[in-house]
C-alpha cells in the first residue's frame, strides 16, 4: 500500500491511499461477497441496494452488520456499520462508512475511507481494523485486476 494518509478526528477515521486497480475492480470488493472475504471476514451477506443487507462475520464471533445506504458503481459505495454483539459501543447501523474511488493514472484508483458517527471510545479500534483489512484490500484488487 503506497502513499497511505490516515487521518483520526473525534468519531471520525479517514484512510485515503492508491490501489494499482481501477476503481471497477476495487468497487467490487465492496458489493460481491466472493471478493469482500478476500480481504475482510469469512463469510459475508451482502445485498448492495440501498437499504440491502450488509452482513460480515470475522471469525465466528465478531459479525459487522447494517446495511446498504448508497451504491454508485464504481465511484461510491455508502454502508451503516456496527457489531451484532450485545452491548458493544457501535450496535449495528450506528455508525456510516463511505467509500469513494477515484480513478488515478491509466489503472490506479485514490480510495478515500471515511468512517463516522462513532463513540469515541470505539475509534481507536476501529481505526486499527482498518489499518488491519486496508493493505488485504490492496493485495486482492490488485491481484484481481485485468492486464
Amino acid at each position: 500500500m503506497s502513499e497511505t494518509a490516515a487521518t483520526t478526528q473525534p468519531g471520525v477515521i479517514e484512510r485515503e491511499l492508491h490501489i494499482a486497480a481501477r476503481p471497477e475492480t476495487v468497487f467490487r470488493f465492496f458489493v460481491d461477497p466472493e471478493r469482500m472475504v478476500r480481504w475482510m471476514g469469512r463469510t459475508a451477506e451482502l445485498d448492495p441496494t440501498p437499504g440491502g443487507r450488509f452482513r460480515i462475520d470475522y471469525n465466528g464471533s465478531d459479525i459487522a452488520v447494517g446495511s446498504y445506504l448508497a451504491v454508485e458503481p464504481p465511484t461510491r459505495v455508502v454502508f451503516s456499520w456496527g457489531w451484532q454483539a450485545a452491548g458493544d459501543a457501535t450496535p449495528p447501523g450506528a455508525s456510516t462508512v463511505e467509500v469513494t474511488l477515484a480513478a488515478e493514472g491509466e489503472r490506479g484508483t485514490r480510495l478515500r475511507l471515511r468512517h463516522t458517527e462513532l463513540a469515541d471510545a470505539a475509534v481507536e479500534g476501529h481505526a486499527q481494523g482498518w489499518d488491519q483489512f486496508l493493505p488485504s484490500l490492496v493485495s486482492a484488487a490488485e491481484a484481481d485486476r485485468p492486464d
